[in-house]
Order: structure tokens, then sequence, then C-alpha cells
């Protein structure tokens, strides 16, 4: 499968240029020869069917590794993080054979995991394929270790059309949403742009700049390119599509962007690193309601919880139970939606972020949206606070605008805002007033 990729790449004008990083391009006919050499160098220096970890970020290398030792049917284990003991225990639970660094491709091997290998890895090897682990991002628990059939998830890609689209790349390399916009980009014989950081102005330049058409991020870092004055800094009249996803959209945000951009398509998307990404139709730029649209993913609703079936699911975990799945291989994402007219849905948080107030449910993103309803309010994070009375309660930690209104206390504002607004017990019970919300390495907000 992985052959019939890089065949796919062959066919794109060699000339056009697939990778822009910082001031260096690199074109599709330049892509497939460092392939080709990467692939030349691993096969004299480790055999067929082995472990091994990509460390670091997007990068030339980083993108031709995952091509050679897919055709080499490794599995493929990319760590982004830089924190020592993050690396440390991935590396335990993955078992590698190798630690290659993308920036250098230094090889390191790895003698104690050697011998003994997972079942899931042996299929792998004897199905002749290649394999892809990725980690939960570890919000609920100890991140989950997860195994796909590489094979499988380039199938998908195959018979994407030809498209001359300028992308960034948002999301990072082991991540499935960022897996899944690089897959998408080369098989489409587009370009990728690669920030040297995540930074809103830069994103900001990089656009201007490059003429990008296509920026794939979350809310928190769209509304970060809000709050920082982005979208009157610079020209962003390239920009055709913005698709959001991993955390639900706040309805002021996405009204923000429309003005801010009017002339751009805005496309909610959903996954998840077990099932793998889902082709999506948003009802429009200015709604929150999406239609699941792929003949790879089945969906439905349990308990306003959303299930998938999908066919490119997890073969397995390496440290889970795996108790996400049912008997009929439906996966529980643990998101909460609503389902509205003509097959449309509406995602409205998640099930672990459910505030038990007395033994009544309250969702932070309906808090949320009615105090982003305050013209002072620049951001909000609501969470759960334990209470010796009622288990828990409503807190919110708010971003205060320069427009604080002529009152004697912006917390007691809040709350009588909120009385006028929501039920009495979703009303929050604590404001605190802080320099900023807290959000993800990944860019997704820290609800706690």
């Amino acid at each position: 499968m992985i052959e019939d990729f890089i065949a796919k790449l062959g066919k794109v004008n060699p000339e056009r240029i697939a990778i822009i990083v910082g001031d260096n391009e690199l074109s599709y006919g330049e892509l497939l020869k460092m392939i080709k050499e990467i692939y030349d160098y691993l096969s004299n220096s480790i055999d067929r069917k082995k472990v091994v970890v990509i460390h670091g970020d997007y990068s030339f290398n980083a993108i031709a590794l995952t091509f050679a030792l897919s055709k080499l049917d490794c599995v493929l284990i990319p760590v982004v993080t830089t924190n020592k003991t993050e690396i440390e225990k991935k590396i335990e639970v993955a078992g590698p054979d190798y630690i290659l660094d993308s920036r250098d491709l230094s090889l390191i091997q790895v003698d104690k995991y050697g011998k003994e290998k997972t079942p899931l890895y042996r299929d792998l090897f004897a199905s002749d394929k290649s394999g892809l682990v990725l980690f939960s991002s570890g919000s609920t628990g100890e991140p989950k270790a997860m195994v796909h059939d590489m094979d499988n998830l380039i199938r998908t890609y195959l018979d994407n059309k030809t498209k001359q689209l300028t992308f960034i790349v948002f999301l990072m390399f082991d991540h499935i949403g960022g897996l899944n916009t690089m897959l998408n980009i080369l098989a489409m014989g587009s370009t990728m742009i690669i920030p040297d950081k995540r930074d809103p102005h830069l994103i900001g330049e990089l656009i201007q700049k490059y003429n990008v058409n296509v920026l794939p991020a979350s809310p928190t870092f769209l509304n970060m390119m809000s709050i920082s004055g982005v979208f009157d800094a610079y020209n962003f009249s390239s920009l055709k599509l913005v698709t959001y996803g991993t955390e639900p959209m706040a309805e002021r945000l996405l009204r923000t962007l429309k003005e801010k951009l009017p002339r751009t398509r805005l496309i909610q998307t959903f996954g998840t690193s077990e099932t793998g990404i889902i082709k999506t139709k948003s009802k429009s730029s200015t709604s929150l309601l999406m239609k699941f649209d792929d003949e790879n993913q089945e969906v439905k609703i349990v308990d306003n919880e959303l299930w998938i079936r999908s066919k490119t699911r997890v073969l397995g975990y390496l440290n889970h139970g795996g108790q996400s799945f049912d008997t009929d291989g439906w996966f529980k994402t643990g998101d909460l939606v609503e389902e509205k007219e003509d097959g449309y849905y509406r995602i409205i948080g998640r099930k672990s972020e459910i505030i038990n107030v007395g033994g009544e449910k309250v969702l932070p993103g309906e808090v949320e949206n009615v105090i982003l309803e305050l013209d002072y309010i620049q951001d909000c994070a609501v969470f759960a606070k334990e209470s010796p009375i009622v288990g828990q309660v409503v807190a919110v930690r708010v971003v205060l605008t320069s427009r604080i209104p002529e009152i004697g206390n912006v917390k007691n504002a809040i709350r009588s805002y909120c009385r006028g607004k929501l039920e009495k017990y979703k009303v929050p019970a604590v404001v605190i007033v802080a320099d900023s919300v807290e959000y993800s390495s990944r860019f997704k907000k820290r609800r706690k």
C-alpha cells in the first residue's frame, strides 16, 4: 500500500513544492529522492519489520522517514515531546527496537525490548504490513498507546484528487489529525507549510507570505489569533478554508471568525486516535451543526454519547484493556452530542467534563457560551470545583477585556447575568479573574 502512495507522489509535477520549512523548500521530486536515500540508509542499518521511535516534530526528514520506514514494514512511533520523563514512559510502553532522531537521523538500538513482541506487532509483521503507534493526550489518566495498521490508514488517501492548494500544518506529527493533514496534502499534490512554532502572529505572517489556502486549527488557537489581533494585522484574502476540531467551538468565536473572514469557509472536523478522521459536512460556516459522511465510518448515539464503528480503527492497545470498544466494535468516544434535523449533530461537550451539582448535570460549554455574551469577557473556562455539600459546584476562570463595566464587583455581575440565563445550579459559585485561561500543548482548553 505504501508503494502505491509513493507512486502517487511520483505523478505530481516534480517541480511543485511539497514542503516549506522556514526559508527552505522541498519539491515533490526532491521528496521522492529523499525517501529513497533514507530508505537505502535504513536498509543498511536495520532489519525489516522493526519497531522504531521517530523523535521530533514535522520536518523534511520526519516526513521522508514515515514513508521509508513503512516501506520496510516497520512499526512507526512518532514522539514529539521533549520532556525526558514523558519520552521514557512512551518508550517503555511501546518497546521499540530503535530510537531515530529525525533531526540528524542518528539511530540508537534498544536491546532491552528486542526479543519479545506484543501479538499486535507480530500480527502486523506476519501480514507484511507497517504499523503506527499513537498515544492519547492523557488528559484523564495515563496515555493510551494505540496500534494502527498503517497500510489500512494510507489506503483511504489513494483516491484523493489532485488539488493545487497550500496548507499550514498545525496539529503535531504524533497526532491523528496532524498525520491526516500531512497524508491529505501529499495525496493531493498540494503544498504544506510547517511553522517553526505555533504562534498566532507567525501563523498570520505565513498565511500572508505564502498565500495559504487552508488552515486547520483548534478553537483555542483560533481564539488566540482573534485576541492577539492577527486577523486585522495580516492579509487573509488567500484563505479559502478553516477547519476546526479537537474541542467544542464557542458560538461567539464562530461568529467572530466569520466576521473577520467573510469569504472563508469554516468547517468543523471530527476524529479520534482510535478510529481515525471522519469526513464531515458543516451545515454552514456560521453553524455548529455537522453531518458525518464517510463510507469508512458508522455513527450512532447511545445515551447522548457518540459511538463510532470504523474500518480504520486501531488494532488494539499496548497498555489498555480496550473497554472503550463494545463486542460489536463500536467505539465510545466520550463526546456528548445533540441530534438535530436532517441528520445533523452538534457536539456539546465531553462526558468526562460534566459537572455534577447535587445530581444535576452541567456542561461547561453551555455556561461558557452565556458568559462570553458579556462584552467585557475576553475568554473563559468553566470547570468543576469540589464541594462538601453538593459534591461539585460550577467554577469559571475569566479573562477580562479593557472594557470593564462601571460596576463595583465584576464577579457579582457575571453571576447576576448568568442567573438571568441559566438554571440556578448552573450559575458559577466560584469566579476567578485571571490573565489567561489554561491550555494544553495541543492548544486545547484545560477545564480544571
